[in-house]
C-alpha cells in the first residue's frame, strides 16, 4: 500500500484516510512504501500464516463490515496461537465489489482497529482490488522463541488430547444466522451466544506461551474437530481415541443437541470454532491444565494418542465407534446458500 493523498473514491484515498492510521509500527513506514520491514528479536523465529474469507463461503451476505474485518483477522490469529506464537503484524488484501461505500470501508477499518488494540497486531501493508464478490485475505505473522513453534507432526502415543473452550458453537451459530428450523426453538440467550461465536471467533492468543511450553502438537479447529484432529494424526503418523462425552459443549450447544440429537455430529464436524486441539505428554497434563487455567483458557481432556493409522476414532458413551459422513467442513465444496 502506498498513497500521497488522493480522492476517497480510489485506492490511494482509502489508504490515506482509513488504513494509514492503523500502520503504527516503524517498519510499516506509514504505508508510504511498496513493502514493509520487520526484524524479529534476537532468539526468536518468525511464524507466518495466511487465511482468507469470502462472502457466501465464510460469512453471510450483508454481514457488518466491522464484524467481517474482525473475523478475517481473528482466524489468522487463531493459527498463530496454535503454533505458540505471539502476534505481531499482518497484511491485508481487500477485494471489493462494485457496490462498496465509504461508510462500509470506515466500518471495516474500525473493526481492524478494535482488534489491533485487543490483540497487539499492527497493520504492515496490503492491497485493495476490484473483485466479483467481497473477499478479505490476511497474512499474519508472530514470533516464538527459536525452535519452539508447535507443529502438527510431533504427537506421540500416550499423549493426552486436549481442546480449548467449547466445540460446535460456530457451526450451530451459522444455523442460527440462517434461521434454520433446527435451532428455532432455542432460547433467545442461546441463539445470541451461538450467533456471537459464529460471527466473532475468540483466538486463544493468551494460551500461546503455554502451548509452546507443554504441547507436543497442536492446530486450530477451523474445519471441525474430527477432521482437524485427523490432520494432526496424519502429520504425526499416529491415531487417537476420543470420548465424545468428554468433548465440551456450551450450554447453548447442549440445548440444541438435546432438542435435536442429530446436531451432535454437526458439533464435531461443522467447523468455525477456532478453538485449539493439542496433545500433551501424560506426565505434564496436570501442569498444562493449571497453566492454561492461569492464562484464562478453559481446557478439557478428551482422549489419548495411540499407535496406528491416521484417523481419530470417536467413541460414544457405550464405547462404540461413531461413524461420520463428512468429517470436516470443506471451503472448496461448500457455500452458505440462502435456503
Amino acid at each position: 500500500m502506498s498513497a500521497d493523498g488522493a480522492s476517497i473514491r480510489d485506492e490511494h484515498g482509502l489508504i490515506e484516510t482509513y488504513f494509514r492510521p492503523l500502520a503504527v509500527a516503524p517498519g510499516a513506514f506509514r504505508l508510504t512504501d511498496d513493502a514493509a520491514a520487520y526484524t524479529p528479536p534476537a532468539g526468536s523465529d518468525l511464524v507466518l500464516t495466511k487465511d482468507g474469507i469470502a462472502e457466501a463461503i465464510h460469512f453471510l451476505p450483508g454481514e457488518a463490515a466491522e464484524t467481517i474485518a474482525r473475523k478475517a483477522l481473528r482466524v489468522n490469529l487463531s493459527d498463530l496461537a496454535a503454533k505458540g506464537a505471539r502476534p505481531v503484524g499482518y497484511l491485508v488484501l481487500l477485494g471489493l465489489g462494485e457496490d462498496w461505500t465509504e461508510e462500509w470501508i470506515a466500518g471495516f477499518a474500525a473493526g481492524l482497529a478494535a482488534d489491533q488494540a485487543e490483540y497487539g497486531a499492527t497493520l504492515y501493508g496490503g492491497d485493495t482490488i476490484r473483485s466479483n464478490g467481497l473477499l478479505v485475505s490476511i497474512t499474519a505473522f508472530g514470533i516464538v522463541a527459536t525452535g519452539t513453534m508447535v507443529r502438527r507432526s510431533r504427537a506421540r502415543p500416550g499423549d493426552r488430547v486436549f481442546v480449548t473452550g467449547t466445540i460446535g458453537d460456530g457451526a450451530l451459530g451459522l444455523l442460527a444466522a440462517r434461521d434454520d428450523e433446527r435451532v428455532r426453538g432455542l432460547s433467545d440467550e442461546a441463539r445470541a451466544h451461538l450467533l456471537d461465536r459464529y460471527r466473532l471467533p475468540r483466538p486463544r492468543v493468551e494460551l500461546a506461551p503455554v502451548l509452546s511450553q507443554y504441547a507436543t502438537a497442536a492446530l486450530d479447529v477451523s474445519d471441525g474437530l474430527a477432521g482437524d484432529l485427523d490432520k494432526l494424526c496424519a502429520a504425526s503418523g499416529v491415531s487417537a481415541r476420543i470420548a465424545v462425552e468428554d468433548v465440551p459443549l456450551s450450554p447453548a450447544a447442549r440445548q440444541a443437541v438435546d432438542a435435536d440429537p442429530g446436531l451432535a455430529m454437526l458439533c464435531l464436524c461443522g467447523g468455525d470454532d477456532y478453538e485449539i486441539v493439542c496433545t500433551v505428554p501424560p506426565d505434564r497434563a496436570r501442569d498444562f491444565r493449571v497453566s492454561a487455567g492461569s492464562a484464562g483458557t478453559p481446557v478439557a481432556e478428551i482422549g489419548v494418542i495411540e499407535d496406528g493409522g491416521s484417523e481419530a476414532t470417536f467413541l460414544d458413551a457405550r464405547g462404540r465407534p461413531v461413524h461420520f459422513g463428512e468429517r470436516s467442513f470443506s471451503h472448496v465444496r461448500s457455500t452458505y446458500s440462502p435456503d
